[in-house]
């Protein structure tokens, strides 16, 4: 846990809403924060894991449960109701509900990158739209916490959708935070995570790689940073250090500086020059 003072909105009593809780990143952080005195509301998609998640928490602090599709703004806004009647404001509200199937190439399935698309972005605006204002109204300490990806800056072949989707965020969260600097000052804050390979469902495995990171150590992690005022919160892992994604985040930006191809980092007539840079 972090030894550096967290904002006032994480502070005991305070309220948090956490999207795609069932499991994973999320399920550590609701845990980490009951621990700090928080009460939690559990969002997820219904069923036997948000049910399982619920009761492994029951006993560490106050938590409500809440069957949530976050691609459906009906849904969001009744979550936002129950959590305000019950408890009457929200302090930490954390967008990071998310899938990560592929639905393909960017020419086909045009289904399944929507279904992507709605969850993965569109989801984080729903959750934004829906308590941003009320967190504005209530004046009170806020912080939102948007879960972003490394793919959605350096956007790797494999999965394009789901690229897209993180880019989308990453732009989104960066806009969410001038905007509420503007509408708050430093009433209300908000956060990107990037976390780095990090052992969930979406790995696929039933093991945890040696090169992940556990998603409590990224839940910690996320913590130390926030209390150190970072927005950008680049999570490395057992493989990855800093240093590296920083060097491969340059070079996908210079991509466009350099007038390159498009991911240059993986085209045959720049993997020479690749390697070479980061080697330096």
């Amino acid at each position: 846990m972090t030894t550096h003072s967290l904002p006032p909105a994480f502070s005991n009593g305070s309220t948090a809403v956490v999207t795609g809780a069932a499991s994973g990143i999320g399920f550590a952080v609701a845990s980490r924060l009951l621990g700090m005195g928080l009460k939690v509301a559990l969002a997820d998609l219904g069923g036997e894991a948000l049910d399982a998640a619920g009761r492994a928490l029951a006993g560490a602090g106050e938590v409500m449960v809440v069957p949530t599709d976050v691609s459906s703004p009906e849904d969001v806004e009744r979550l936002r109701d129950r959590v305000l009647a019950e408890w009457g404001f929200v302090s930490v509200l954390m967008n990071n509900a998310a899938s990560g199937h592929n639905p393909g190439l960017p020419w086909e399935n045009a289904a399944g990158w929507q279904a992507l698309l709605d969850t993965n972005l569109m989801g984080v605006l729903h959750g934004v739209q829906a308590f941003v204002p009320a967190m504005l109204a209530q004046d009170r300490p806020g912080i939102v916490i948007n879960t972003g990806s490394k793919q959605g800056i350096t956007s790797p072949p494999g999965n394009f959708a789901y690229n897209l989707s993180k880019a989308g965020v990453r732009s989104y969260t960066e806009s969410l935070a001038h905007a509420l600097r503007e509408a708050a000052g430093e009433r209300i804050s908000a956060h990107l995570l990037i976390p780095g390979f990090t052992f969930t469902g979406m790995t696929g495995r039933p093991e945890k790689p040696a090169a992940a990171w556990s998603a409590e150590h990224v839940a910690d992690f996320m913590l130390d940073r926030i209390a150190q005022g970072d927005f950008y919160i680049l999570c490395p892992d057992n493989d990855v250090d800093r240093a590296t994604d920083e060097k491969r985040m340059r070079w996908a930006m210079d991509d466009i500086i350099e007038n390159r191809p498009a991911l240059s980092r993986w085209h045959p007539s720049h993997a020479a020059a690749f390697a070479a840079f980061m080697a330096e």
